[in-house]
C-alpha cells in the first residue's frame, strides 16, 4: 500500500520532461475514512476539482503548446493522488510530441483514472477539461458567495480540530445557510508547510452557531492533513454534531507547484460547484 512517506513529497526530485505515466503516486483513501468511522456506502458525493496551471507539449511539429487543465476526480474513487507526483507527471509531456490536445487530453483521462483506482477497477473516469491559450482570458476570478464569518470579532484558542466547538440550535425551526471563511489554513502531513484556503458551508437544518463554527474551522490551523481529509473531516464532524438535514463543504486551497485542489463534499445530489478560482489562488 502507497504511504505518502513513499512519495517524491519533500524530498529532492528530478524533472523527467518526456512522457511518463509511473510518475503518478496514488494514496488510498481508507485510512482516513476509517479513522473518521467512515464506511461504505460514504454519507457524502462530490469530488476533488483540481486546476493545473503548467500544461505544456510539443505538437506534432515540435512547437511548444500551452493549456491550463481542470481535472475532476470522483470522491468514491480509492485513492487520490498526491499533488508533487501530479506535478512531475504534468511535467513529463514538456518534451513529448501529441498529434493535437484531444490525445494530450485523452492520456491525461486514462493515466489519472488509472491512478485514482489504483489497482482495482476503473468505476468512474477521472474528468478532464483543457483551456488553450486563447481562452485564457474567459477564465474568471470569483469569491464564495455567502455570508462571510470572518466578519465575528472573537477570540482562538484552539489550533488542532475542535469538534466540540460546534453546536446548532436543534430545538428551533430548521434554516438554510450559506457560511463561508478565507481563515482555513492546514498543513501538508509530510513537509509540514502550510495549506491555506477559503471554505463554504451550505446546509439546510437546526441554525449553526456562527461564532463555533469559524472557532472551529480555526481549529485546523496546525492540523497535519491532506486537502481531501480535512474537508472529509470537516463533513464528518459539522455532520454529527450540528445535524443537518443537508450539508455541502465546499474548500479552494491556494496553489502550490502550478495546482490547485478544491475538494467538494455534499450530502445530497447536485451539480458539482464550478472550478472558477478565487483571486489568492
Amino acid at each position: 500500500m502507497n504511504h505518502p512517506s513513499q512519495s517524491a513529497l519533500g524530498k529532492t526530485s528530478a524533472y523527467p520532461d518526456h512522457y511518463d505515466a509511473t510518475l503518478l503516486f496514488p494514496i488510498p483513501r481508507a485510512p482516513n475514512r476509517t479513522a473518521l468511522g467512515l464506511g461504505r456506502p460514504l454519507p457524502f458525493m462530490g469530488a476533488d476539482l483540481w486546476t493545473a496551471y503548467e500544461l505544456s507539449w510539443l505538437n506534432a511539429r515540435g512547437k511548444p503548446q500551452v493549456a491550463l487543465a481542470h481535472f475532476t476526480v470522483p470522491c468514491e474513487s480509492s485513492h487520490l493522488i498526491e499533488s508533487k507526483s501530479l506535478k512531475l507527471y504534468l511535467n513529463s509531456f514538456n518534451n513529448t510530441r501529441f498529434d493535437d490536445a484531444a490525445q494530450v487530453q485523452a492520456a491525461l483521462r486514462a493515466d489519472l483514472s488509472a491512478a485514482a483506482w489504483h489497482g482495482g477497477v476503473v468505476q468512474s473516469s477521472v474528468g478532464v477539461r483543457l483551456v488553450a491559450s486563447e481562452w485564457f482570458d474567459r477564465e474568471p476570478i470569483y469569491e464564495f458567495d455567502g455570508l462571510s464569518l470572518d466578519r465575528l470579532d472573537l477570540d482562538c484558542d484552539r489550533f488542532t480540530p475542535a469538534p466540540e466547538l460546534l453546536g446548532s440550535a436543534t430545538d428551533e425551526a430548521p434554516v438554510s445557510e450559506v457560511l463561508t471563511s478565507n481563515l482555513l489554513r492546514s498543513n501538508c502531513p509530510v513537509t509540514g508547510q502550510p495549506d491555506w484556503g477559503s471554505v463554504q458551508i451550505s446546509y439546510f437544518g437546526p441554525q449553526i452557531e456562527q461564532a463555533g463554527l469559524l472557532r472551529y474551522i480555526v481549529s485546523f490551523r496546525n492540523h497535519a492533513g491532506f486537502h481531501e481529509d480535512c474537508v472529509e473531516r470537516m463533513f464528518t464532524d459539522i455532520q454529527a454534531r450540528c445535524q443537518p438535514h443537508k450539508l455541502s463543504v465546499y474548500a479552494r486551497y491556494t496553489r502550490r507547484g502550478g495546482l490547485d485542489i478544491n475538494p467538494f463534499r455534499s450530502s445530497y445530489p447536485q451539480a458539482l460547484p464550478a472550478n472558477t478560482r478565487h483571486a489568492r489562488q
